[in-house]
């Protein structure tokens, strides 16, 4: 039996993980095919694909700073360059906006963080028990494992609903929303724009992410990642399944009206509904551990929005099992 089991193989796993992997014993599950939670990477073939959540990182924290600084001398992140506009009047532009980006794709970072880690994917967390001072995990594939500490890195419905019973603090009472978002990924055999991104002034469609000018890949489509405002996914998300097609034409017909041009139809259309995109308005603590029943949680909804604020809980964390 291993020492720690982290749930979740996003930047707060992936980083929670690598850290405890020093001293510990660690395994890792996710329910996702492979790592990287919000910063996943769709692939359509081989090497081309989407980046369907995360965007980019833009670091703040000069501890963040550093960490994504070792990563591009390693070659694990890289400067996403090109013309990107911001044309949402709502919002002030930052002109300092350093837009960084996996070399191969967004989850590169989990991936760098977990080589030497035992991971565990397609496997869903579906109930937690505490048993013989042991914590008893059940999967939605009947498997049962057993560990003597536990790490959720789930978002905070999920967490809620897995730890009601067992966690006893104020911030699982607070009234946390986490906002949707919609996320269509089209290939189309004509190139439309040279621009890099688009971050738009509409209350249906937020941003618009011009694949190719990552240069991971060389590929004769143009490939397009469209992104929706939190509002409008926050009230289509729940019907997202059933209304794919709709919605992404909804997204589709928007995009092209904003760019101005005449409609395209794409070759490819793939379409990912993000149920718990992100949390505005977080608690006041960075993390959660308890030390006698050997419980902790971190994610990026402890902190903020940003990709960053899932990193920044991980170390809090790990300072407080230290």
């Amino acid at each position: 039996m291993k020492d720690f089991c982290v749930i979740g193989s996003g930047i707060s796993g992936s980083t929670i993980a690598n850290l405890l992997n020093k001293k510990y014993s660690v395994d890792v599950f996710d329910k996702a095919r492979g790592p990287g939670g919000r910063s996943s990477f769709k692939r359509l073939k081989d090497k081309i694909g989407f980046d369907h959540g995360t965007q980019y990182i833009s670091p703040k924290s000069i501890n963040f700073k550093k960490f994504t600084n070792q990563l591009i001398k390693e070659r694990v992140l890289k400067k996403w360059g090109g013309k990107h506009l911001f044309l949402n009047t709502q919002k002030k532009e930052d002109k300092k906006h350093v837009k960084i980006i996996g070399v191969k794709g967004n989850n590169d970072i989990s991936k760098y963080l977990l080589k030497n880690i035992s991971c565990n994917f397609q496997k869903e967390l579906k109930k937690i028990e505490r048993k013989d001072k042991k914590w008893v995990l059940s999967f939605s594939d009947g498997d049962k494992k057993r560990y003597s500490n536990l790490i959720l890195t789930c978002p905070f419905p999920q967490l809620k609903k897995l730890t009601k019973k067992i966690i006893k603090h104020s911030f699982l009472d607070q009234k946390i929303r986490m906002d949707a978002n919609i996320t269509v990924m089209i290939s189309i055999n004509k190139k439309i724009s040279t621009e890099s991104s688009y971050f738009f002034d509409d209350p249906i469609l937020g941003w618009a992410a011009n694949e190719n000018t990552k240069k991971r890949f060389k590929s004769n489509k143009n490939l397009w990642t469209l992104q929706s405002t939190y509002k409008w996914a926050n009230k289509q998300i729940y019907n997202n399944k059933i209304n794919k097609i709709k919605n992404s034409q909804i997204l589709i017909k928007k995009f092209f009206d904003l760019l101005k041009i005449k409609s395209i139809k794409p070759q490819d259309i793939i379409n990912h509904g993000w149920k718990y995109s992100s949390n505005s308005k977080p608690p006041k603590i960075n993390s959660y551990w308890n030390s006698s029943l050997k419980i902790g949680a971190c994610g990026d909804w402890f902190v903020g929005p940003r990709l960053e604020s899932g990193w920044i809980s991980a170390m809090d964390l790990y300072k407080k099992i230290k």
